[in-house]
């Protein structure tokens, strides 16, 4: 029995470890070659573009040939704890002429409503339906979007486009700017999301910073690169007026799309389908200056941020399979590849972490398990790509946020990865095709102060 005990073990090792070690060699595989790709436009642009011409920020930025009014849009559940002082903060710092933002509350939401209403400013717009909340955040923002129709058929003018933001974001005072030149040439704008820094939750929270940095650091950039279709973040993104329109109708009056957990994901890919022209745009606010981006704190507590992945796992891996299918050229197909492999890389993560605690038990038994001949190369270039990706992962979120959050995004990607595999498990016990689902928010806090 012991012998049989000892030979399972060393069986059981080896396989876990070989599937995991093939796993995590073509996810690094697919991520490197999405890092080299950045890498080639990078260069290309600086050695061609700019060194005819000086790069281009938000301060010098032509003016918009037609300026028009901009409307905001914000889908608001139970968000009286932050509402309030993320409409003025946004009326504070906005630098434009001609915008209105719509707020869209619930009935039976009256402190969201409140808080709202103490905000006493022309520019804001209360659109309170009589459907009790929580429905989704489709379904508010289509509600907007009627009152936004109702407002331009009584003022007799169309607004330009319309902006997409959640009631915890700080607006950059020259988002607006930025939107009213760019949407001339564009259909559907995404600016980068940059996470604020919670220094309650360096961990936790702190690994979305790595997260976006990666995401909207690079991997937007290659994707639009290779003309795949720009997902919106649900944030700190605008829409063409006509282009929504256009979509509006082809659903029955409804862009938003109600019966989905990530509308914004799939807006984005959708507009592709109706012939929209996407940019993902990370341009500086002025010389040596970051970039005109939305920031905003992130669940800081495993729970909050499992719940928000599940949603996230539940919407684009699952339903986005159902729902989207498979369309699009080579590229399209490879980057929805890569939006589905969550689940499928939660599943190698750990086997791997099992894998690690099988061989230490070996080790201490003292069982060796029979490894083929290609094992020890196979393990040599994972440990070479983990080096890389720790590298890519410190060199991008020192670029935005420092070298101190770049040494905390080498550790924290265990964290990630521990949060990854509980969300990747909780959607897949708990997805049913064709559910209409709630909405599933998170509490958010505003920063005291907005530097």
């Amino acid at each position: 029995m012991i012998i049989w005990g000892a030979w399972l073990l060393g069986e059981a090792t080896r396989e876990i470890t070989l599937f995991a070690a093939m796993g995590i060699l073509i996810g690094a595989l697919d991520d490197v070659a999405i890092d080299l790709l950045w890498m080639t436009r990078t260069l290309w642009r600086r050695l061609t573009v700019y060194r005819r011409y000086a790069r281009t920020t938000a301060a010098t930025l032509p003016p918009p040939e037609q300026p028009g009014r901009i409307a905001i849009f914000v889908a608001a559940w139970q968000e009286s704890d932050v509402i309030e002082r993320m409409l003025r903060a946004a009326l504070a710092r906005i630098a434009h002429d001609d915008y209105r933002i719509y707020v869209g509350t619930y009935p039976n939401d009256p402190a969201t409503i409140a808080a709202v209403q103490a905000v006493s400013d022309p520019r804001i717009r209360l659109v309170t339906g009589d459907r009790p909340g929580p429905t989704t955040k489709a379904e508010c923002l289509n509600r907007i979007w009627a009152a936004l129709q109702r407002d331009e058929l009584s003022a007799g003018a169309r607004c330009k486009a319309i902006v997409i933001h959640d009631a915890e974001d700080v607006v950059h005072p020259q988002e607006l700017l930025l939107f009213d030149t760019l949407i001339e040439r564009f259909d559907l704008i995404q600016l980068p999301v940059l996470p604020l820094v919670d220094r309650g939750s360096r961990w936790v929270s702190g690994h979305y910073v790595d997260e976006f940095a990666v995401s909207h650091g690079r991997q937007l950039a290659v994707r639009e690169a290779l003309g795949a279709g720009i997902p919106l973040a649900g944030v700190g993104c605008a829409i063409g007026r006509d282009a929504l329109g256009r979509m509006a109708r082809a659903t029955g009056g409804r862009p938003f799309d109600e019966t989905s957990l990530t509308e914004d994901y799939e807006m984005g890919l959708r507009l592709q389908a109706f012939g929209g022209r996407a940019a993902f745009v990370a341009m500086p606010a002025a010389p040596g200056e970051g970039p005109v981006a939305t920031r905003a704190y992130f669940p800081a507590t495993f729970e909050a941020a499992i719940r928000q992945k599940t949603r996230w796992i539940l919407g684009i891996a699952f339903a986005g399979w159902d729902r989207l299918g498979w369309h699009g050229g080579v590229a399209e197909r490879w980057m929805r590849t890569r939006d589905r492999r969550s689940v499928l890389a939660a599943l190698v993560i750990a086997a791997a972490y099992v894998a690690v605690l099988l061989a230490g038990l070996c080790e201490i038994l003292g069982i060796a398990p029979s490894w083929p001949a290609w094992a020890g190369p196979l393990l040599v270039a994972n440990l070479l790509l983990l080096c890389w990706r720790l590298l890519v992962r410190f060199t991008t979120v020192t670029h935005f946020y420092g070298w101190r959050e770049g040494c905390r995004a080498v550790p924290r990607l265990v964290i990630a990865n521990f949060i990854l595999m509980a969300a990747a498990r909780r959607a897949f016990f708990t997805y049913t095709p064709g559910t209409v689902p709630a909405w599933d928010k998170t509490a958010h806090h505003f920063p005291e102060q907005v530097a």
